[in-house]
């Protein structure tokens, strides 16, 4: 991946995944090369069933749904009545679980379901800003399709930590418990953050909308707009007592060229960790914000202990 790719795809996680700014500097660093696109399977469309994405046990098999007319991608691997939902990172299809996939369905027995959220992956692009909102509701719309209702273990990493915290505030029912992977909270998105990340990121939008059909680029931009009003938004939103949830936050944190911020982060972590029972913090050691990546086994133990103390 040529360097250029990797600051427009960094951009686009500094305003949604927050990864890898170096605030005091104002410049984004590369990340992690891109996993290739999500494994090849069979199509079909999804329809309501008694078993979730009924299929093969242990093949993956894709799901075409349709949500507020937009198609999105479900990769649905077939286990017992367990649900087990990977959310990716900001910028991150369905593919950055793709080693993991296999692991974990073979460790628990639960069928294991990735998706690409709209503009990534096998879906559907939607013009306009970014919308958590929007986001969870392809996110329900998606699982209710497959007949997924309950039961829920929801995995997020980094930006899908907001649509987790959206998702469980209005369907707490559905979710038996959550992992949340270093992973954009609440507490983090203070009036004093929010204007520092939008401030340290706007000379990488305005370069964006010099060639705004670029898929990077639109990321950028989409993800830009509204970006301080919905983040205010976000900091007031609270995790509901009845699901319990495990948080990983990165020993390097996705701001590690600022100390200061770095801090903020990992203390955004400890205050959410602390703010409600069933919560629980763990430091992935020497790790990066790609967490998945950097310490699988750490994120798959977690994944595993919470699919076992479901209720």
């Amino acid at each position: 991946m040529s360097r250029t790719t990797h600051k427009h795809r960094s951009t686009y996680r500094v305003l949604s995944a927050l990864a890898l700014l170096t605030l005091t500097a104002g410049a984004v660093t590369a990340c992690g090369d891109k996993d290739s696109a999500p494994e090849r399977a069979a199509s079909s469309s999804a329809k309501p069933s008694s078993s979730p994405g009924a299929g093969q046990p242990g093949v993956s098999k894709l799901h075409m749904i349709t949500n507020d007319g937009h198609r999105l991608a479900f990769h649905v691997t077939q286990g017992n009545g367990h649900t087990i939902v990977l959310d990716s990172g900001g910028g991150e299809d369905s593919s950055q679980w793709k080693d993991l996939v296999p692991k974990l369905h073979a460790e628990t027995g639960a069928t294991v379901i990735t998706y690409d959220r709209a503009g990534l992956g096998k879906s559907d692009v939607v013009p306009g800003a970014w919308k958590v909102e929007s986001a969870v509701s392809d996110l329900k719309s998606g699982l209710a399709q497959l007949g997924v209702t309950k039961n829920v273990t929801l995995v997020s990493h980094s930006q899908a930590g907001e649509i987790a915290s959206y998702f469980a505030k209005d369907n707490p029912k559905m979710l038996s418990g959550a992992v949340l992977v270093d992973a954009n909270l609440p507490p983090f998105f203070t009036d004093e953050e929010i204007p520092r990340l939008v401030a340290a990121s706007q000379p990488q939008v305005d370069a964006a909308k010099k060639d705004p059909d670029k898929p990077e680029n639109r990321q950028i931009i989409f993800t830009a707009e509204g970006f301080a009003p919905a983040h205010k938004a976000f900091h007031k939103v609270t995790w509901p007592d009845a699901v319990p949830a495990t948080v990983i936050v990165s020993e390097k944190t996705p701001l590690d060229g600022s100390p200061a911020d770095a801090q903020r982060w990992r203390d955004a972590a400890a205050t959410f960790a602390q703010d409600g029972p069933n919560r629980t913090l763990v430091t992935a050691k020497g790790s990066s914000h790609e967490v998945p990546k950097d310490r699988p086994d750490l994120v798959l133990k977690k994944i595993e202990d919470m699919a076992a103390t479901r209720h």
